[in-house]
């Protein structure tokens, strides 16, 4: 997925102290990339597109970067001094991410041989900050990383934005389909279509559940026997489920049909997530001879295609939904792994108080601290009360990063909490996929301060984004971002909704 795109490298420079200058400049430059790419620490390829020595060279590879789906943002640097007046009418008119780059090509001052030809060559002090003045005064977001080239530390801090920039572009043609309406009266899950189609880039369609059932009936017994054997083979499971004349393998084998049916809709249809909504399953009256639905809530096939990277919301949650699509983008190659997931259920034990994380069976097994079992369980809620497949697992122990985006009415608002995924002790009696954690700074400051802020019950988990991460996608989106860690206090994060409320009233 990041070989479908590339970020761009301009470096800033000018013609005022000669030809032979700016070919020094595009030298080091090509070095600097080259070895950046080589490096190993970055996800998606650099592609130098040369100098830029005045307006019009500026703003044609601004306006390039704009026309190639390929350029998901723009890395600039400035080898020497260049007039910032000169890049006005191309950062007007970027609408890719914006990393400024504050480097120099030789890591430190060649005390006994510097001269004058060398400080002005070398002027990266002075002209990021002439650059930087005009990205401030322009209102240009953008993130600033600083530090040597070949560091890894700072190469790092690239990955991190190229990982988001990636994501971001995937978002931007991003097409989430909704099998059903949300869940009736629930505020937290609905929101403005249009507006999240004009700031987070993605388009969310209602499609009838019947159009589904078209795909269903398609499904032939060969395919569903193939991904039937699949499950078998991946997962841990009774030697009973295997029997083809039990109830519980009958129900195995419909949910496969389930995964098929809604892969291939979701395929042709080009998108790249969706919500379910667990009273909307087809023809409601199973006992219909002429019965066209699923016979239980596709849990197991959200579970699977989570893990394959398209998005998933329960209950109509389209906005969990792209967002979930978003942290799978971002976390491709990352160990640890991600997941839609929802508060279900507080534990309280004093310093160890805690909430349980489950649903009733979509968790994504990519976080997952040992192989799933494959399990087949009565599941007393929704349109289909009946036995119904699922993976059941528990989720890796560490630290990691939960993030949910609300509608606030006159904003989107990204919430984002530092959690501890803990040992939970065994549920016998609940076979679901659950993790359990504790959330920054403590369970009880946590969990308040994520209310205050209006947090979904619904979020996207990952082991492996870090809230830097979250601070690059709320600039890149140009929504609020509110970050609950270890050192939040309440009086302090109220404070801080008020003037972000402020801000916001101002600003509209």
């Amino acid at each position: 997925m990041f070989s479908e795109y590339e970020i761009w490298w301009v470096t800033g420079a000018q013609l005022l102290y000669g030809g032979d200058a700016v070919v020094k400049v595009d030298a080091h430059s090509r070095e600097m990339v080259d070895g950046l790419n080589n490096s190993g620490r970055l996800p998606v390829k650099i592609v130098y597109k040369g100098t830029a020595n005045s307006s019009r060279e500026v703003t044609d590879i601004m306006r390039s970067a704009n026309n190639d789906n390929r350029c998901a943002g723009v890395i600039t640097w400035m080898h020497t001094f260049s007039p910032a007046k000169m890049w006005i009418h191309g950062l007007q008119q970027l609408s890719k991410p914006l990393l400024h780059f504050h480097t120099q090509y030789n890591a430190e001052i060649p005390w006994d041989t510097m001269d004058m030809d060398f400080m002005n060559l070398n002027q990266s002090a002075h002209g990021d900050r002439e650059f930087g003045h005009i990205c401030a005064r322009l209102g240009i977001r953008r993130k600033v990383v600083v530090g040597h080239w070949t560091d890894a530390a700072t190469q790092d801090r690239i990955a991190v934005w190229q990982r988001v920039a990636a994501g971001w572009a995937d978002s931007q043609d991003m097409l989430i389909l909704r099998f059903g309406d949300q869940m009736n009266n629930v505020a937290v899950t609905d929101g403005d279509k249009v507006e999240a189609e004009s700031q987070l880039g993605y388009h969310v369609d209602y499609c009838p559940v019947s159009k589904l059932m078209d795909y269903f009936k398609k499904v032939t017994d060969e395919d569903t026997k193939a991904l039937v054997d699949e499950y078998f083979r991946l997962y841990e499971h009774k030697p009973e489920l295997e029997d083809p004349a039990t109830e519980e393998y009958k129900k195995v084998w419909n949910a496969a049909k389930a995964e098929l049916a809604l892969r291939a809709i979701l395929k042709d249809k080009g998108a790249k997530g969706f919500t379910t909504n667990f009273d909307d399953l087809g023809t409601h009256d199973i006992n219909d001879p002429h019965f066209i639905g699923f016979d239980q809530i596709p849990g197991l096939a959200s579970q699977r295609l989570m893990a394959e990277g398209y998005g998933f919301g329960a209950e109509g949650d389209w906005k969990s939904a792209a967002l979930y699509r978003t942290v799978w983008f971002m976390s491709q190659g990352l160990p640890k792994g991600c997941s839609f997931l929802e508060d279900y259920t507080l534990n309280f034990d004093g310093a160890n108080s805690s909430i349980l994380q489950a649903h009733m069976l979509e968790v994504c097994p990519l976080i997952a601290a040992q192989r799933p079992r494959l399990e087949v369980h009565f599941l007393g809620i929704g349109v289909r009360k009946s036995l119904t497949a699922r993976l059941v697992f528990t989720s890796k122990e560490g630290p990691g990063v939960t993030a949910t985006v609300v509608d606030m009415g006159n904003r989107f608002r990204l919430i984002v909490n530092d959690v501890n995924c803990i040992a939970s002790k065994p549920l016998p009696k609940l076979p679901v996929a659950s993790a359990l954690w504790i959330p920054e700074p403590d369970f009880a400051t946590g969990a308040a301060a994520w209310i205050l802020a209006g947090g979904t019950h619904h979020s996207c988990f990952s082991y492996d984004l870090t809230p830097e991460y979250w601070e690059d996608y709320a600039e890149m989106a140009g929504i609020e971002m509110l970050r609950i860690d270890a050192k939040t206090t309440i009086p302090e994060f109220k404070d801080r909704i008020r003037w972000n409320d402020v801000y916001y009233l101002l600003k509209k």
